[in-house]
């Protein structure tokens, strides 16, 4: 990594720190898109944004992801790797495709329920969609047509006052609603016709929600993890932030030189002073 880069990745990890979930994912979109605008980066759907984080994620810390997580029957803790590339893939191919042997924890990228794009549960039936236009649904005399929800909806739904985060959703992102050929409102929408959107954004979204496919070594349970994307990245670049100002702190101290000069150094040379620092 470039110093250039080193010195934007730990400007965006300070920023961070002081930002809530949503600021921080927000910070890591403009380091995968840069040059792009607050108003674009929130605009986008979140599949779009979770593709582009990942993408960013294999630059900066390569292909293989670990994953730790408590399996539900026996809370036995479950480590495993995956291929963020092909994670994607899976999700937008909308399969499951099994890594490692199967008594190990393994699985990748099934769609989810949508609960965290969209705020509903997910249900049976189909749906007409376009990605150039609105997602449409009917059922039981209700239509209703919709858009995908973007990062500025999530942003909007955790601060909206407690229990009011899902109808924030939904008045923002339904764009037409009618019950019998008569206008309604977005929070007159009942649960069923709720799940059918959830389930239209997610097949049209599919790397919004992206479950792990997990089978615990221990009890055999199956079941389904959500990987968030930003919130993973974001922990990686703060443990890579905070061991790199580490690395400058020890070798000022040693050498007096400036936080510049010491990330200019190449990992390898970097290592070798810190050795060097820990020998004398």
């Amino acid at each position: 990594m470039e110093l250039a880069g080193q010195a934007a990745l730990l400007a965006t990890w300070e920023a961070g720190l002081a930002a809530g979930r949503s600021g921080r994912a927000l910070l890591l979109h403009t380091v995968a898109r840069p040059g792009a605008g607050t108003a674009e980066l929130l605009a986008v759907p979140l599949g779009e944004r979770d593709t582009e984080l990942f993408g960013l994620r294999v630059e900066l810390f390569g292909e293989q992801l670990n994953v730790r997580a408590g399996c539900p029957g026996c809370a036995e803790e479950m480590e495993f790797a995956f291929d963020a590339r092909q994670l994607v893939g899976s999700a937008l191919s909308g399969s499951v495709r099994e890594l490692g042997d199967p008594g190990e924890s393994g699985g990748v990228g099934e769609l989810g329920d949508a609960g965290k794009s969209a705020g509903v549960g997910k249900s049976g039936g189909a749906a007409e969609s376009s990605q150039a236009g609105p997602l449409w649904v009917e059922l039981d005399g209700w239509r209703v047509g919709f858009r995908l929800p973007t990062p500025g909806d999530v942003a909007a739904a955790e601060q909206a006052p407690a229990g009011r985060g899902r109808a924030v959703l939904l008045e923002r992102c339904v764009l037409t609603a009618e019950h019998g050929g008569e206008p309604v409102a977005a929070r007159q929408l009942p649960e069923p016709v709720q799940r059918r959107m959830a389930e239209a954004a997610a097949a049209a979204d599919p790397c919004a929600d992206v479950r792990l496919n997990l089978s615990c070594p221990e009890c055999g349970r199956q079941a389904l993890a959500e990987l968030d994307i930003a919130s993973y990245l974001w922990e990686e670049l703060d443990d890579w932030a905070r061991a790199t100002l580490l690395d400058v702190h020890l070798l000022a101290t040693a050498y007096g030189w400036g936080e510049a000069e010491i990330l200019a150094l190449s990992p390898l040379r970097r290592r070798y002073y810190l050795e060097l620092c820990a020998d004398a």
